[in-house]
């Protein structure tokens, strides 16, 4: 799972990736506001550990401005404000948890993992556009009658595209969340398994398409 931290504080910040990657998650930083929200607009992340008092941007600011585009990621309000007024702002603002400044590491973990779990018990167990049903649980679409079994790659790159209808979702943010970091992959393996995906489509007979478009990214399409 990929962390975003969104903490101005330099210091704290590379503790807390330090205390996360050793936990086993992946994260990464921003240390102002615009940058904090021009990265977790990506959709990459599972999460997002956001400290209150960023420059450029403020914690509720940011916050605000991404759940009114549509962002749902867990937040972790992560502050030294700790009067009530401030909690409740953070609250009402879209967070999922505010947790105090000075805090132990392990109840920091303790609460990441509480809003993880919320964010996985509201995923449906199944997904569906257009003619399609995608099973997550049995790793399988379905179109009617028909069905096909899908590879771990291809489950994963289904479920975001089910996830964001309407939206495209380029070539990086697909394989950061498939792929992570991993050196060894690039941007034709995108394109493989959306060729592999588009063969599943085809034999499922579905009217569903993968619409691309140049330089933007991909995204699921019904005949209008």
């Amino acid at each position: 799972m990929r962390i975003l931290i969104v903490e101005d504080e330099k210091r704290l910040a590379m503790t807390l990736k330090d205390l996360l990657e050793q936990a086993g998650y992946q994260a990464d930083m921003a240390f102002d506001g615009n940058d904090g929200l021009e990265l977790a607009k990506s959709g990459i992340y599972d999460a997002i550990i956001l400290d209150v008092m960023l420059p450029l941007l403020n914690g509720f600011q940011l916050l605000k401005a991404l759940r009114s585009g549509g962002q749902m990621t867990p937040v972790l309000m992560l502050t030294a404000r700790g009067d009530l007024a401030d909690r409740v702002t953070g609250l009402d603002s879209g967070a999922d948890y505010y947790l105090t400044k000075p805090f132990e590491n392990q109840e920091l973990l303790a609460c990441l993992r509480t809003i993880l779990r919320r964010q996985a018990a509201i995923v449906p167990d199944f997904l569906e556009f257009g003619d399609l049903t995608l099973n997550p649980a049995a790793s399988q679409l379905s179109c009617g009658e028909r069905s096909v079994a899908l590879s771990s790659k291809e489950l994963e790159m289904l479920t975001i595209l089910f996830k964001n209808t309407g939206q495209f979702i380029s070539k990086e943010t697909l394989l950061l969340k498939v792929w992570g970091y991993d050196a060894s992959v690039n941007a034709n393996s995108v394109e493989a398994y959306v060729s592999f995906i588009r063969k599943k489509l085809s034999l499922l007979h579905s009217s569903v398409s993968v619409k691309v478009a140049r330089n933007i990214g991909y995204r699921l399409e019904v005949p209008s």
